[in-house]
């Protein structure tokens, strides 16, 4: 598959520590794209020496807001396929060949199982979409799409999903897809989501609110 065809979206927060490091080692796959997401370092002029296409807010949108800009400039350059890749070193770089075969082999949605769990929210939210989706990490950073299910729902998020409401979305609505194993690495910065009782808040809340739309009120829509 052509590099050109193939958008790696990363979200970044005050990651001058490690942003560098990991353009350096995920351009040859695709085209970086490092949504710089209201940084107060030098996030976004390292990004661009690495040689990423660089989409900056001046002011921080979270998670979610930089996943909508990112494959809305995806979009925007043409690129027929999306991967999503964290900024903080946990993910594998070398893993992304793994990923673009199977985007190679037809596959739309190719989404990232953890080797390990940081907290116990996530622990929740992956039993819960193991049993109504057949999804077993849901907030894996590392996942790879076909940018038409972008395209056909019109946006990557909603409602603060966490990163995962387009796939589930797609997966309701019988897009062909699989599931890869991620090694992770101990990150080498601050956690973007809050420690403990505040984190695990919100993936249950993200959790909370997918179910409710996409079982409660079966909103497949095509």
């Amino acid at each position: 598959m052509e590099r050109s065809r193939i958008a790696i979206i990363v979200p970044a927060l005050n990651e001058a520590a490690t942003i560098g490091g990991v353009l350096t080692r995920v351009k040859d796959y695709g085209l970086p794209i490092v949504v710089d997401d209201g940084s107060s370092d030098a996030t976004a002029d390292l990004a661009r020496e690495a040689g990423a296409e660089v989409v900056t807010h001046e002011q921080n949108r979270g998670y979610d807001g930089a996943l909508n800009s990112g494959f809305a400039r995806a979009a925007a350059l043409g690129c027929a396929y999306a991967i999503t890749i964290d900024a903080d070193g946990q993910h594998n770089p070398a893993q992304l060949q793994e990923l673009i075969d199977y985007l190679d082999q037809g596959y739309e949605l190719v989404l990232g199982v953890r080797d390990r769990y940081q907290r116990i929210g996530e622990v929740i939210f992956a039993h819960c979409t193991k049993r109504l989706w057949n999804i077993s990490d849901p907030l894996c950073g590392m996942k790879g799409y076909s940018l038409e299910l972008y395209s056909k729902a019109g946006h990557f998020d909603s409602f603060q999903s966490i990163g995962t409401e387009l796939a589930v979305r797609s997966l309701v609505n019988g897009c062909r897809y699989i599931e890869m194993s991620v090694i992770t690495r101990d990150r080498q910065d601050i956690p973007r989501f809050a420690r403990k009782f505040a984190a695990n808040y919100k993936i249950l809340r993200a959790m909370s609110i997918l179910v409710w739309l996409y079982t409660m009120k079966k909103l497949n829509n095509g």
